[in-house]
Formats: structure tokens, C-alpha cells, sequence
């Protein structure tokens, strides 16, 4: 079987090593790169993050990707996944901000508004488990009950409809921790750092995923 390319992008942010290392061992055929020729080749993408909003915006323009990651996903629909901060960029904004995100998703993206009473620290930090909204989407395929993931983020993602929230997280409240439209794929733990868990998404992502 010939296997499809995946993109990660490189934007001076994330933790572009991490996801690469695991989408080789899930046997996906994997490269790092912010040339364009390459982006343009791949079959499919994927935006990592750590940081902040603006910054990672600035990047992603000052490098001249913003544009060309546009076309590539809204006009070629190349199937993408953002993962952590990069799952943020693919909202409208961010409270986190002031610069625009891609938009790709009608979404918001929010800081945590825990109650005093409830003890709660931000950063949301280590492990939760999350809850598919559609249990039977591609992307969970395989997984393990609970599914359990590794977070890191003080914001969080707010879709305008509930048909792009698919999966959701308690921290203090319920919040979407995986949202979807179309070709584009967020996710705001972070599968590269979630051990088995991990391994099964970046594997169903990188062979079966195309549109939600």
C-alpha cells in the first residue's frame, strides 16, 4: 500500500519532534517542513503548537504560511489536524489575542471561567478523559475506554455549532476538547504526550481520516 505523506508544519512553535516521532511509529509517512513545494505535495496536515495565540499567528505570516495553508485547506481541502495551540489557530479568534485565527471552524477561543468555590487551577493540566459527542466518527476508531489524554491550556475551543463539537472534557465545566468541520480536525490535548491513546489517534488520523 503506498503510503499518503503528512505534513508537519514547522513555524518556529510547538512541539513539531514530538509529533513527527509518533506518526512514524504509527507508520505514517512523515516529514517537517515550512516549504511550500512539500506542503503542496502532502496528502494531509498537521498544525502542533505550544504558546501563545498571537505569537503563533505572527509566525505562521512573517514565515508567508498563513496564506498558503488557507488555500491549501479551504480550497485544495487537504485534510488537517491541530493539535493543542494549533487546534486554537483553526478558530476565528481568541480571548488570548487580538490577531485573527484561520477560521476554518466558527469558533471562539476562551479562557477558563472556573468558579472561586471549586478550587481549580489554570493551566488545566495532566490527564483527562474526554467524551465523544460521535462516538462513531472515524477518528476514534479503536480507542480504549476511558479515553484518556494529556492537557496543557488555560484557554479553550467554542464552537458556534454543536454539530462541530465532537468530543467534550469536564474542568469545572464541560468544554469541547475535540472539534471538527469538514477536512479540518482540532484537537486541544495533546496526542503526542498521551502514550497508547496518542499512538491510536495519530494512526486513525494518518489512514482513515478525511472529512467528519
Amino acid at each position: 500500500m503506498l503510503l499518503k505523506m503528512i505534513a508537519v508544519v514547522d513555524y518556529d512553535i510547538g512541539t513539531v519532534g514530538s509529533v513527527f516521532n509518533m506518526l512514524r511509529k504509527v507508520g505514517a509517512k512523515a516529514v517537517i517542513t515550512r516549504a511550500p513545494d512539500i506542503l503542496r505535495a502532502a496528502d494531509k496536515l498537521v498544525l502542533p503548537g505550544v504558546g501563545s495565540f498571537d505569537e503563533a499567528i505572527s509566525n505562521l505570516h512573517r514565515l508567508e504560511l498563513f496564506d498558503l495553508l488557507n488555500e491549501l485547506v479551504t480550497e485544495q481541502h487537504k485534510p488537517i489536524l491541530g493539535v493543542c495551540l494549533g487546534a486554537q489557530l483553526v478558530a476565528k479568534s481568541s480571548e488570548e489575542g487580538k490577531l485573527a485565527g484561520f477560521g476554518w471552524i466558527d469558533a471562539q477561543i476562551v479562557r477558563f471561567k472556573t468558579a472561586k468555590d471549586q478550587k481549580l487551577r489554570i493551566p488545566h493540566m495532566g490527564w483527562n478523559t474526554i467524551k465523544p459527542t460521535r462516538p462513531g466518527i472515524g477518528i476514534f476508531a479503536d480507542l480504549p475506554e476511558p479515553m484518556r489524554f494529556y492537557f496543557v491550556h488555560s484557554y479553550h475551543m467554542l464552537p458556534s455549532s454543536p454539530a462541530d463539537a465532537l468530543a467534550t472534557t469536564d474542568y469545572g465545566y464541560p468544554f469541547v476538547s475535540v472539534m471538527g468541520h469538514q477536512n479540518v480536525l482540532a484537537m486541544q490535548f495533546h496526542p503526542e504526550k498521551s502514550h497508547k491513546f496518542g499512538l491510536q489517534i495519530y494512526k486513525n488520523f494518518s489512514e482513515h481520516f478525511v472529512s467528519c
